[in-house]
C-alpha cells in the first residue's frame, strides 16, 4: 500500500490525472495480474508468498499479452487482445480442477514483516529516484517536449506503429524494416488501446512502474533461492538498485566507468526485458533440485524466453554462454551427461535463432566485432581528447586496466566464495559467473556507434551483484564477523572514497596539457589504503578470516549507495540515470506540433503516407542530427523520410568511431523529391509525391521553410497550429490558403471533412503568439477510413494494407485543445554548441 500511495503521489504531482491513474490501475490489475496469477499457479506449483505470486503472474501477464496482441492487431481487432483475459477467467471458472487456483495455494505463507518493508523501500527509492530523475525532466506539453531524452519521440513512434500494424515497419523512413527487440510497444499499443490512455501518458509516466514493482520483488526472489537467506537477499536487491563504480574522480563522463541500473526509464526494452529475464531465472534455479520440471514448468519457460526473444536482443545471448559454462561444469565435476542444461540450451538458442531470422531479419544494427572500441571511448571521453584522435594501444591497455580495476572494487564480495570453494561449482552459481563473464566480453570485444554494447554487462548487474553479496556473507560467517565491525568498515571505505575525490582532485574530463597518468593515481591510492588497513588488522591480531572479511566490507563500500551519496554532496553526480542530452526550450522553438499531429491522426488512415520538412532534432540542424520522430510520433502515420539515424540500412554501414545520427540518407532521390515540395513547392513536386510515393499529408514545421516560400501551390491546407500546419495532396488544384485555422476552445467541434470542404480559405498571417499546443493527455481516437494512394513499388512491398472497416462507435475524438497563456516573445534562434555525445544509444 505504501508502494502506491508514492505512486499514485509522483504521478499526481506529474502531471497525471486521476481517472488516467485509476484506468491503468484497474488495466494492470485486471487484464495482465490476476489471469497471469491463475496461469502462474496453475503451471508453476512452487509454494510462494502472495506478493510473490502476484509479481510472478504480473509478469506472465506481460509475456501473454505481448503474444496474443500481435495476432489479434495482425487481424484488424486490437482489442481482441482482451481474450486473453476474458478466456481466462471463463476457463477457470468451468472447470473444476482449475477453479482451486482462485485460493492461495497450499504452502504459501506469510512472509516476514521486515523482508515486506525493506522490498517495499527499495521500491520506494525506485519510484523517487523516477520522479526525480525522469519525470522531472520529461514535461507532457509542447514545446517543452523538445527537451525529452533523445531515444523518448523514436519510442513513441514505435508505440504508435504498434497501435496501427503489425507487423512493424520503421515509422520515420517508409518501407524500412524494424529490425529491432520492438515486443514492449505492443504491450504500450495494448496499454493504450484497452485503457483510452494516450500513449504519451503512458510512456512517459505510467508503464514501466508496474515493471519496477515486479522486478524488485523477483529480484527478492531469485536472490533468496540462490544465497540461501533473505538478509543476504535484501542486500543482493539493495545492490542491484543502488551499486555503482566507485567514484574516485570529481566530474562524470560517458564510458565504462559510468554504471547505469539494469532498469531504465529512459529504454523501456531494456527494463521490459530486464523484467521476463528475472522469471527465468527463478525457472532455472530448479534445475539443480532433484525433482524432475513437470509440463507446466516446460510451458511456462517457453512462453517467457519467446517474449524474451522479441523484448530486448541481449539476454538470450548471455542466457546461452551461461548455460554452456553450465553444461561444462556438469559435465567435468559430476561425469555425467548434463541433459536439463542441454534441453534448456537447445530451446534459448531455438529462440535465438527465431528472434536473429525473424525479428531482426539478420540485421547487426550496427555492432560489429570491434575489441576495446567501448575502452577507448571511456579513455577520450576520461582525457577529453577529440573523438578523431587515435587512442595508442598503451592508452588503450591502460583504461583497459581501469575499467577491471573498477569492476573488481564493486563485486570483489565474489572473493569471499573462495572460504568454500564447493560453493564456485553450484549450477546457480555457475550461471551467473558465467553470463557475468559473457557480458564484460561482450562489452570489451564488441562496438556500436552508440555504445550499445554496455547493456550486455548492465543485463547482468542483479545476478552479479547476488553472487557478490553471497561471497561476502560466506566470508563474514565464516569469521564470525559482528554487524558493527562490518558497518564499520564498509563505513571506513566511504570515509576513503571522500577523502580521495577531495585531496587528490582528479577532475574529468582532463583539462589541456594535464598528464593522463593522473587518472590512476586514484586507483593506487584506495590500493595503497586497503594494504595499510590489511597491515593494521594484522596488527591488531585480527585473525585471516577476520581480515579478509573486513577488507572485502571495506572495499565493497567504495561502490555502494554511501559511496554515490557522497558523490551527489559534493556535487559531481548528476544522478542514478544517465546523462543523456537534454535541450532547454527557449521563446524560439517551434510551436503547435501536438496539436498538428493530433488533428492529423484523428482525420487520416492509418496507412495514409506523410511527408515531413523535419529531417533533424531542433536545435543540432548543422551537422544535421538524424534523430528526428517527433513527426511519426505524434501523428502515429508512417513518414517517406523523417528521421534514419536508427534504421537498419543506416546503422549497416556505420562503424563504432563515427557519430551514426550524422550519416546521410542513403536514397538521395527519395529525399530530393520529398524536400522539393517544401523548398520549391509546385504541382509537379506534389504530384511526383503522391503518384510515384503514395504521399497522401504534408506535415509541416512553418520555421523551417525557406523565407517567402508558401505551400498553397502544391497542396491543400487543412489545419494549422502555431507553427506547424497539415496539407493533404489531394490530386486537385489546391484551394487558396484563407485564414489560419484557429485552435478551438474546449467546447467547440473539429472540422469534418464535409465542413472542411466549404470552408474559406485565406493568405496566412504572421503567427499567433496565442496558439499553443495543450497538455497531450486526451483520449487517443481511431480515424475514419480514407482513400487509398498508389504507393511507390519500393515502399509498397513492405507496407501492411488493411481493408477499410466502419468506424468504432467506442471511439471517439478527444476535446480540442485549450488555449494557455501567451508565450514569451520570440527570440532570435540561436544554435548552442552540442553536448558531449550521449550515450543511451538504440536502448
Amino acid at each position: 500500500m505504501a508502494v502506491l500511495v508514492c505512486a499514485v503521489v509522483a504521478l499526481r504531482l506529474h502531471g497525471v490525472g486521476a481517472r488516467d491513474t485509476a484506468a491503468f490501475a484497474l488495466y494492470v490489475a485486471l487484464a495482465l495480474a490476476l489471469p497471469g496469477l491463475l496461469w502462474a499457479r496453475a503451471l508453476y506449483r512452487r509454494a510462494h508468498a502472495l506478493p510473490e505470486q502476484v509479481a510472478l503472474g504480473l509478469t506472465l501477464g506481460y509475456a501473454i499479452e505481448v503474444l496474443t496482441y500481435l495476432p489479434a492487431r495482425a487481424l484488424g481487432l486490437p482489442l481482441l487482445v482482451l481474450a486473453w483475459p476474458l478466456g481466462t477467467y471463463a476457463l477457470f471458472l468451468a472447470v473444476p480442477r482449475l477453479r482451486r487456483h482462485w485460493r492461495r495455494g497450499p504452502g504459501a505463507r506469510p512472509v516476514p514483516l521486515w523482508w515486506s518493508w525493506a522490498l517495499a523501500l527499495v521500491t520506494i527509492a525506485v519510484v523517487a529516484l523516477v520522479a526525480a530523475g525522469f519525470y522531472a525532466r520529461q514535461p507532457l506539453t509542447w514545446p517543452a517536449l523538445l527537451s525529452s531524452s533523445v531515444d523518448m519521440p523514436f519510442h513513441l513512434a514505435l508505440t504508435g506503429e504498434l497501435r496501427n500494424h503489425v507487423p512493424p515497419t520503421m515509422p520515420s523512413v517508409a518501407g524500412e524494416p524494424l529490425a529491432y527487440h520492438w515486443f514492449v510497444y505492443a504491450h504500450l499499443a495494448a496499454a493504450s488501446r484497452i485503457t483510452g490512455i494516450e500513449p504519451a501518458v503512458v510512456l512517459f509516466r505510467l508503464a514501466v512502474l508496474p515493471m519496477l514493482a515486479a522486478f524488485v520483488v523477483l529480484l527478492g526472489m531469485v536472490g533468496r533461492r540462490l544465497t540461501g537467506s533473505r538478509r543476504v537477499a535484501a542486500g543482493a536487491v539493495a545492490a542491484t538498485v543502488f551499486v555503482a563504480a566507485p567514484g574516485l574522480y570529481t566530474g562524470s563522463v560517458a564510458g565504462l566507468l559510468t554504471w547505469t541500473p539494469p532498469y531504465s526509464w529512459a529504454s523501456p526494452t531494456q527494463t521490459f526485458g530486464a523484467l521476463l529475464f528475472v522469471p527465468v531465472m527463478l525457472l532455472l534455479l530448479d534445475l539443480s533440485g532433484a525433482g524432475r520440471p513437470g509440463r507446466g514448468w516446460w510451458a511456462l519457460l517457453t512462453v517467457l524466453l519467446v517474449a524474451l526473444a522479441g523484448a530486448k536482443a541481449t539476454y538470450l545471448p548471455l542466457l546461452a554462454a551461461g548455460l554452456l559454462v553450465v553444461a561444462v561444469a556438469e559435465a567435468v565435476t559430476r561425469f555425467r551427461a548434463p541433459r536439463r542444461a542441454a534441453a534448456v540450451l537447445g530451446l534459448t538458442a531455438a529462440c535465438l535463432a527465431f528472434a536473429h531470422v525473424v525479428l531482426y531479419g539478420g540485421a547487426r544494427q550496427g555492432l560489429v566485432l570491434d575489441p576495446l572500441s567501448m575502452v577507448e571511448v571511456t579513455w577520450r571521453n576520461l582525457t577529453g581528447a577529440d573523438v578523431a584522435e587515435p587512442v595508442a594501444w598503451p592508452a588503450a591497455l591502460g583504461a583497459t586496466l581501469l575499467c577491471l580495476l573498477a569492476a573488481a572494487v564493486a563485486w570483489c564480495g565474489v572473493l569471499g566464495l573462495l572460504c568454500r570453494p564447493r560453493l564456485l561449482v553450484r549450477p546457480p552459481v555457475v550461471l551467473a559467473l558465467g553470463m557475468s563473464a559473457a557480458g564484460l566480453g561482450a562489452a570489451l570485444l564488441l562496438g556500436h556507434p552508440s555504445l550499445s554494447q554496455g547493456y550486455f554487462l548492465q543485463a547482468v548487474f542483479p545476478y552479479l551483484a547476488m553472487v557478490a553479496c553471497h561471497g561476502l556473507a560466506v566470508a563474514a560467517r565464516r569469521a564470525g564477523l559482528r554487524p558493527a565491525m562490518a558497518v564499520g568498515a564498509a563505513c571506513a571505505g566511504v570515509a576513503a572514497v571522500v577523502a580521495i575525490r577531495v585531496l587528490l582532485g582528479v577532475r574529468v574530463p582532463l583539462g589541456p596539457g594535464v598528464d593522463a597518468a593522473v587518472l590512476y593515481l586514484p586507483y593506487a591510492a584506495l590500493l595503497g589504503l586497503v594494504v595499510t588497513a590489511a597491515l593494521a588488522l594484522r596488527a591488531l591480531r585480527q585473525s585471516r578470516p577476520a581480515t579478509f572479511a573486513l577488507l572485502l566490507c571495506l572495499v565493497t563500500a567504495a561502490g555502494t549507495p554511501a559511496a554515490w551519496t557522497a558523490q551527489l554532496a559534493l556535487g559531481a553526480a548528476k544522478g542514478p540515470l544517465p546523462a543523456t542530452a537534454h535541450r532547454r526550450v527557449g521563446p524560439d522553438a517551434p510551436r503547435g506540433a501536438v496539436a498538428a499531429g493530433r488533428w492529423l491522426r484523428a482525420h487520416s488512415s492509418p496507412d495514409d503516407l506523410v511527408a515531413t520538412n523535419a529531417h533533424c532534432r531542433w536545435g543540432f540542424e548543422s551537422p544535421c542530427d538524424s534523430r528526428a520522430f517527433w513527426a511519426s510520433a505524434l501523428s502515429e502515420r508512417r513518414v517517406l523520410v523523417e528521421g534514419w539515424a536508427y534504421t537498419a540500412t543506416s546503422l549497416a554501414g556505420a562503424r563504432p568511431e563515427e557519430e551514426a545520427e550524422h550519416r546521410p540518407f542513403w536514397d538521395q532521390e527519395r529525399l530530393r523529391a520529398n524536400d522539393a515540395v517544401f523548398l520549391r513547392p509546385s504541382p509537379e513536386a506534389a504530384r511526383v509525391l503522391r503518384e510515384r510515393y503514395g504521399v497522401r499529408w504534408l506535415f509541416v514545421d512553418e520555421t523551417r521553410l525557406p523565407a517567402g516560400v508558401r505551400l498553397d501551390a502544391a497542396a491543400t491546407p487543412r489545419f494549422r497550429s502555431g507553427d506547424h500546419a497539415v496539407y493533404e495532396l489531394t490530386g486537385d488544384d489546391p484551394a487558396p490558403l484563407a485564414t489560419p485555422a484557429t485552435p478551438t476552445s474546449a467546447t467547440s467541434t473539429p472540422a469534418t471533412p464535409a465542413t472542411r470542404a466549404t470552408t474559406t480559405r485565406h493568405p496566412s498571417p504572421p503567427r499567433d503568439p496565442r496558439h499553443h499546443d495543450a497538455p497531450p493527455l486526451a483520449t487517443p481516437r481511431s480515424a475514419p477510413p480514407r482513400r487509398a494512394t498508389p504507393r511507390h513499388p519500393a515502399i509498397r512491398a513492405t507496407t501492411t494494407r488493411h481493408p477499410p472497416r466502419p468506424r468504432d462507435p467506442r471511439h471517439h475524438d478527444p476535446p480540442p485543445l485549450a488555449i494557455p497563456q501567451p508565450p514569451p516573445p520570440r527570440a532570435d534562434r540561436r544554435r548552442g554548441d552540442r553536448d558531449l555525445h550521449d550515450v543511451t544509444g538504440l536502448s
